[in-house]
């Protein structure tokens, strides 16, 4: 599905690999990235269920951030997702504001809300999400808007992106506990 191969001893900035973009997107890979998009909200409920505040405050790896700011990052990132999806819907290849994503996790908020705000948030942004790309007919789906970092970018590469961000995000959580014991 593009998303590269993990080494033999895991990049633990990488635990699933890193994302590879198919030069051609299958109906059956969106499926599987909707798939995804569907099960985040409960395998990210399930990977911080039972954590201790200490634990989630805890980073994740090395220099990492903490399963708090993780959680939150993922929700402010999805939030800008579905928006860039939204406006590829929308317009003619607009072109995107990107965000400082190390800047925002460390805004109050991402370092001091209660996961439970963001675990909500993306539960109710996921359904949504899922069922704008369950609607798309082939035309929507290569549609797409500019990012100025990474260039073009088609509603289905960033939706096969986010399935993969959101089993990255969830693994570097499952490693956590399961290196900790937790």
């Amino acid at each position: 599905m593009g998303t590269g191969t993990a080494a033999a001893q895991p990049d633990p900035r990488y635990p699933v690999g890193s994302f590879v973009p198919p030069e051609v997107v299958s109906t059956e890979e969106r499926i599987s990235a909707i798939g995804a998009l569907a099960e985040l909200p409960s395998d990210l409920y399930n990977a911080v269920q039972g954590l201790s505040p200490e634990q989630l405050n805890t980073p994740y790896r090395e220099g990492g951030w903490t399963v708090k700011q993780l959680v939150h990052h993922i929700a402010d990132s999805h939030m800008n997702a579905v928006v860039r999806v939204k406006l590829a819907l929308t317009e003619n290849w607009p072109k995107i504001k990107p965000y400082d994503e190390k800047a925002w996790a460390h805004l109050h908020d991402s370092v001091a809300a209660p996961v439970e705000w963001s675990l909500e948030l993306i539960e109710s942004l996921h359904a949504r999400w899922v069922m704008l790309l369950q609607s798309l007919d082939e035309g929507q789906w290569k549609r797409g808007f500019r990012h100025p970092e990474r260039g073009e970018m088609t509603v289905e590469t960033v939706t096969l992106l986010y399935a993969w961000h959101s089993r990255h995000h969830t693994a570097h959580i499952m490693h956590l506990r399961r290196r900790e014991r937790w």
